[in-house]
């Protein structure tokens, strides 16, 4: 029963699929196959980078060339970044003191040249004027008086010209008289004394005309308005006009005006005293400070492209102006005397100005924005001292 039961099963068992087995339809993929496949890849990809390693063996006297022409040819742009805007700037003040009456503008506000900025009390600068002017009315008739004195003067000279002839007179009679013993002695005496009285007196008279002519310039008729004394009083009349004039302060070129914040109505300003700042943005140029040793074929009159920091995207254009003729330390507080033989060789740096082209619709330039100059010396690297015989 047993054996029977164990056949009935083994049919059964037999046709069941070996799940293991390859479909007919696939044929097993051989070791060798996928060898000789890998082998093909390698060689294809040894070939490709063996291409491109005679491409580049190829290339490389092209490089080169190109390269050596470039350095060559090169070099003609002196480049630097240690450049920055500048404009006329100046601190508004007056060489009068007084009190701030009324300040005209704000801060940032684009004024014209004359326009006022602020104005002082003028009420002390106007009594001054008052009293110059006083003065000189005065001046003018003193004068006048003094004119008038001395014709008086040398009318006291005519009068006692005239005395000294009657006294002389007086003496010559007695003295022929004395010979004759019609007078006496004392009579004689008494005439000598009155001529030689008369006489000092005249000259003291002439004396006093003389000074009053030196008084009057040694012109008895000058003008007044030509005397001395008038010129004098009418300087002391112009310089308290200027100083009423310079109590309103006005703007001495066109820009902005800024910190004006600093000052207001009711303060007391001394002479000389920074009240504000007014700065030109109509006439900007480029301060640069290159190296020295970049300044070798830099001169006046080249072409310079300049780019500022605040605007990335704009160029202007613009002309080397002057080169400072020496290095910025120059002039500097305390400079290096390297003298004692032990110090550090560091290269210097000399200012350089570059005028800036004007051009429209530009975004306006501001002191103080930092910028870069291209230099165009028209000047080629050359060949290497190594190849100049």
């Amino acid at each position: 029963m047993a054996e029977r039961a164990l056949k009935s099963i083994a049919p059964e068992r037999d046709e069941a699929p070996d799940v293991r087995e390859v479909p007919s339809a696939v044929p097993a993929a051989r070791p060798s196959d996928a060898r000789a496949a890998s082998g093909k890849k390698k060689a294809r990809k040894l070939d490709r980078r063996g291409g491109s390693r005679w491409a580049l063996f190829a290339a490389l006297p092209l490089v080169l060339l190109v390269g050596a022409y470039w350095y060559v040819t090169g070099g003609k742009i002196m480049s630097t970044d240690d450049a920055y805007v500048d404009t006329q700037k100046v601190g508004i003040s007056t060489d009068v003191s007084g009190i701030v009456q009324t300040v005209n503008v704000t801060d940032n506000e684009r004024v014209r040249a004359g326009q006022v900025l602020y104005r002082l009390d003028p009420r002390q600068f106007q009594i001054a004027l008052d009293n110059a002017k006083a003065n000189l009315a005065q001046t003018a008739l003193t004068i006048d008086a003094m004119k008038q004195d001395y014709q008086r003067m040398l009318s006291d000279v005519a009068a006692q010209q005239a005395q000294v002839g009657l006294d002389q007179t007086n003496y010559d009679r007695d003295t022929t008289l004395l010979r004759s013993g019609t007078v006496s002695q004392a009579i004689y005496d008494q005439a000598q004394s009155t001529l030689d009285t008369d006489k000092n007196k005249l000259e003291s008279l002439r004396q006093q005309a003389q000074v009053q002519l030196a008084r009057l310039d040694g012109n008895a008729d000058i003008p007044a308005a030509q005397h001395p004394q008038y010129l004098q009083a009418r300087t002391q009349v112009e310089e308290a006009q200027r100083q009423l004039d310079h109590a309103v302060v006005v703007a001495p070129f066109a820009g902005l005006v800024t910190d004006v914040s600093a000052i207001a109505p009711g303060k007391y300003l001394a002479a000389s005293t920074t009240a504000f700042y007014l700065v030109d943005t109509d006439h900007a140029w480029i301060d640069a400070n290159p190296k020295e040793t970049e300044l070798t074929y830099v001169r006046p009159g080249q072409p310079v492209t300049i780019t500022v920091d605040a605007y990335p995207d704009v160029t202007w254009h613009g002309t080397v102006e002057s080169i400072s003729p020496a290095a910025a330390q120059e002039f500097s507080l305390l400079p290096a005397q390297n003298t004692s033989g032990n110090w550090v060789k560091v290269v210097q740096r000399v200012p350089l100005r570059v005028r800036v082209d004007a051009a429209e619709n530009k975004p306006p330039l501001r002191a103080g924005m930092s910028a870069v100059v291209d230099v165009d010396t028209g000047h080629a690297r050359g060949l290497p001292r190594l190849f100049s015989w």
